[in-house]
């Protein structure tokens, strides 16, 4: 798969523009999932310095990325750097904005791992999926209906 991380609040603590803590097993994480032929991108909003201070960040523990804000390592930057690829194709987005917040790193191992959804995560680790609701529909699952 094609995997687009963010680095702020996702590898690291947020603390922007500094670089926070690195979130326990994160790195360690990302490497077994390129160890498993996964190609990662990072995907932030940090861009000139702050961005190479960042990809050097995980560089120096062993990271490297298939690609940094953009779809291919070879793509083009755009006229204004500010404004990278509009739309990164990836199957998968690592980010502590999801809908749920950010679950921890050996959850998302398992779940890209083994291909499960957050859902199926849930029900496989830990037996508490409803199984009485299911069949309803998201939607509906989410107001309790």
């Amino acid at each position: 798969m094609i995997i687009a991380v963010d680095f702020d609040g996702t590898i690291v603590e947020h603390r922007y523009p500094e670089i926070g803590k690195e979130i326990p097993f994160a790195i360690a994480t990302l490497k077994q999932l390129q160890a498993e032929r996964h190609l990662l991108i990072l995907w932030t909003v940090r861009e000139g310095k702050l961005l190479d201070d960042a990809v050097d960040y995980c560089r120096k523990r062993g990271l490297e990325f298939y690609a940094v804000n953009a779809n291919h390592p070879d793509e083009r930057i755009p006229e204004h750097p500010s404004s990278p690829c509009r739309k990164l194709k990836a199957d998968l987005f690592i980010d502590d904005r999801n809908v749920g917040k950010l679950p921890d790193w050996g959850a998302i191992y398992e779940m890209v791992h083994n291909r499960w959804s957050y859902e199926r995560y849930l029900n496989e680790v830990h037996g508490n999926v409803d199984k009485t609701k299911s069949n309803r529909s998201f939607w509906a699952r989410l107001m309790g209906r």
